[in-house]
């Protein structure tokens, strides 16, 4: 899915509409004055792109918590005060998207670009700051950290919220410049017992003799309010998945492009690629919901990359290309579609040792 030359970045992100406030899969081609974004249809990129976001004179919110259940939200606003939200698949990729485009936005101001690194890479906490304050500004019922119900080793804990989502809320709430800033803020509201690490992804990283290295800035770290600390255990009927399946540590994630079992269509799902134990499991982007709409154990299955000349048996559609295919141990065939032959051979290098 290669564009002309000039091309910054490019990828899938999920849009919302302007008209129906739905939300949709495109591939986004970042230039130095555009952004541009184009539809899917039948596993191919459209020729013509579907609207285009002018740059110049945009400004970008990232972290952007306008809404709930989309922590991972980038906003653009045009100079015409048009308002453009933009989901990615994870918080390395967001960061890395609003780099790019803030870079593009003052690439005619040289100055602007080093203010911005400077500021990326400065570690200044605000003076006289009140972690009381912090904390009272946390628990707001509106304009607080959301608090949800998260599932980790068989156990789902009530009120918590996981560490990118409180280094996100910090920086938006002008508590912080950087994630490093955040992050050390973080650490010291645990030092304090304002807060308390949850599960066994955060409680291990307290080991750490190092504050800076205690508390994790990361989607799959919990932390709750100190005095709201019980864990409860949900019943297994709310979950649609077996608990064991979604436990395993997270290797990769990333949209990809998937052919249906039934209608032979091509989607755009997030795939979440888990270890110990070793399980795919593949999400409708566009959902509100974060619950898999399909997944597979890897433990016996075949991985391989699919040749570009001609379409394989098996694969419907005129499709892109840069095709690879899984076969678990009961016979079930997935074809799925990277964006580019380097991410296809990515994904099969990081399967294979799962299987």
């Amino acid at each position: 899915m290669q564009e002309a030359a000039g091309v910054l970045k490019e990828g899938f992100l999920v849009k919302r509409g302007h008209i129906v406030r739905n939300w949709k899969v495109r591939w986004f081609v970042l230039l130095q004055d555009k952004l541009l974004y184009y539809k899917i249809e039948g596993g191919k990129k459209e020729p013509s792109p579907k609207g285009r976001i002018l740059l110049d004179g945009c400004t970008i919110t990232c972290p952007c918590l306008e809404y709930e259940n989309r922590p991972l939200l980038i906003k653009l606003k045009t100079k015409t005060n048009t308002d453009y939200f933009l989901e990615c698949c994870s918080r390395e990729e967001r960061d890395s998207w609003a780099l790019d485009i803030t870079g593009a936005i003052h690439a005619g101001h040289p100055v602007q670009v080093q203010e911005l690194h400077r500021m990326k890479n400065s570690f200044k906490l605000l003076e006289n700051i009140s972690l009381h304050h912090i904390v009272e500004r946390m628990c707001d019922s509106s304009t607080g950290i959301k608090l949800t119900r998260n599932l980790q080793q068989g156990n789902r804990y009530k009120e918590t919220f996981t560490g990118s989502a409180l280094v996100d809320w910090l920086i938006s709430n002008s508590f912080a410049v950087s994630r490093f800033e955040a992050i050390t803020l973080a650490s010291m509201l645990m030092e304090e017992n304002f807060i308390k690490p949850v599960g066994a992804r955060s409680t291990e990283a307290t080991r750490f003799s190092d504050l800076s290295e205690q508390f994790l800035d990361d989607s799959t770290a919990l932390y709750m309010f100190a005095e709201s600390s019980k864990k409860n255990i949900s019943s297994k009927e709310e979950l649609q998945f077996n608990i064991s399946e979604l436990s395993g540590t997270i290797v990769k994630q990333g949209f990809l492009v998937k052919q249906g079992h039934k209608r032979k269509n091509w989607k755009v799902r997030k795939f979440v690629l888990r270890a110990d134990p070793a399980f795919l499991h593949y999400y409708d982007p566009t959902k509100v919901e974060n619950r898999p709409v399909g997944g597979f154990s890897l433990r016996g299955c075949l991985v391989s990359a699919l040749e570009d000349n001609g379409v394989p048996a098996g694969v419907k559609g005129n499709v892109q290309g840069n095709l690879f295919k899984i076969i678990t141990k009961n016979d079930i065939h997935y074809y799925i579609q990277a964006s580019s032959k380097a991410e296809r051979a990515q994904w099969i290098e990081a399967i294979k040792p799962l299987t």
